[in-house]
């Protein structure tokens, strides 16, 4: 008997460190998936001539923080979706885009945001939608992802669940800027004069934010946060919150971030019409970026342009307006941060 017993204990011993030692092994031959990430923080008709040397260099100081910060992220093995908020947290902090803090003002010159946000590996998704207040709304379509059993939410609704959440508010005043009620008193005065020469080309750009981002699980994630458009009535919402229009993630094909005329997105579902070229039709990323962007809006009339990333970690970020603001690190680690269409 107790042969038996001692003999069945050395089994088990044995079958114990055979399946530890398969399990180191099939861990050291498991590959590593490079690690990417792409963001943007507007695409219009952004020109030098519309640009100062003082805005210029303030922009892309701030998408390089942005940038550096994401990839800091995923240097660290940390998940694609905590590198995406962190790009867009600094960008929703940073006064020359439109979104939190320096978002563009309603008519009522209130600031309404929305923000979604979307993980590839479970194409879990979360999105707020006409939120005041909270100051990095990206996290808020986080909470919601995270902590709700819904996609989406608007409103006043939107800022309880965020209050909840114990996520930081500011004053209305905080997120106000020189620049946006600038450019709100100069569209009133267009559209009192009915004049078009009254507003300049600078106004002409959508610098909605967004962070596409892979890491070394080989998980993709998608991030987008907005102000909308400026003088917008009615609780206008665009594509940044919509879940396939502005922002979408799925391992299978890509993960992808909008900035562009809103209807134009929503109405193409372009950010889903990406990942489904590539699914379904097997176009490479390139491809399907470009036939969406340049072939799909373009002859719809829509402007505006998209990051997107791939599994593998290549990056397409087409655009069909003058310059969008733009930052990626490669699976190369290179580095390139970029305005103009032309660079």
């Amino acid at each position: 008997m107790r042969c038996s017993i001692r003999l069945i204990a050395i089994a088990l011993l044995t079958f114990s460190l055979s399946a530890v030692c398969q399990t180191e092994k099939e861990s050291a031959n498991s590959p590593i998936s490079p690690i990417a990430i792409a963001i943007h923080g507007g695409a219009g008709t952004i020109s030098r001539e519309s640009l100062s040397p003082e805005r210029e260099r303030d922009i892309r100081a701030a998408l390089e923080e942005a940038i550096r910060a994401g990839y800091a992220v995923l240097e660290r093995d940390g998940k694609s979706i905590d590198a995406v908020t962190a790009a867009i947290t600094i960008l929703e902090d940073a006064p020359n885009f439109n979104a939190g803090r320096g978002a563009v003002l309603t008519s009522e010159s209130r600031v309404e945001m929305d923000a979604s946000i979307m993980t590839g590996h479970d194409l879990g998704a979360g999105a707020v939608a006409s939120v005041s207040g909270i100051r990095h709304p990206i996290l808020a379509a986080r909470a919601v992802l995270e902590h709700s059993p819904h996609v989406m939410l608007v409103g006043d609704g939107a800022e309880t669940f965020a209050r909840a959440q114990k996520l930081e508010f500011m004053p209305e005043s905080w997120f106000h800027t020189d620049f946006r009620v600038d450019q709100l008193r100069r569209i009133r005065s267009r559209e009192n004069q009915q004049d078009a020469s009254v507003m300049p080309l600078e106004d002409e750009w959508f610098s909605t934010v967004g962070t596409v981002a892979l890491d070394r699980h080989g998980n993709l994630a998608a991030g987008t946060s907005t102000g909308g458009t400026s003088n917008k009535r009615f609780g206008r919402v665009g594509d940044s919150p919509i879940i396939g229009a502005g922002t979408y993630a799925d391992n299978r094909s890509c993960a992808v971030s909008a900035t562009g005329h809103g209807e134009y997105f929503i109405r193409h579902v372009v950010a889903y019409n990406i990942c489904a070229r590539m699914q379904h039709a097997g176009a490479t990323l390139a491809q399907s970026a470009d036939q969406v962007v340049n072939g799909v809006l373009a002859d719809d009339g829509g402007d505006g342009g998209v990051i997107a990333l791939d599994a593998q970690g290549n990056i397409a970020m087409p655009f069909n307006t003058p310059g969008m603001y733009r930052a990626s690190i490669d699976r190369d680690g290179n580095v390139r941060i970029s305005i103009y269409s032309d660079e």
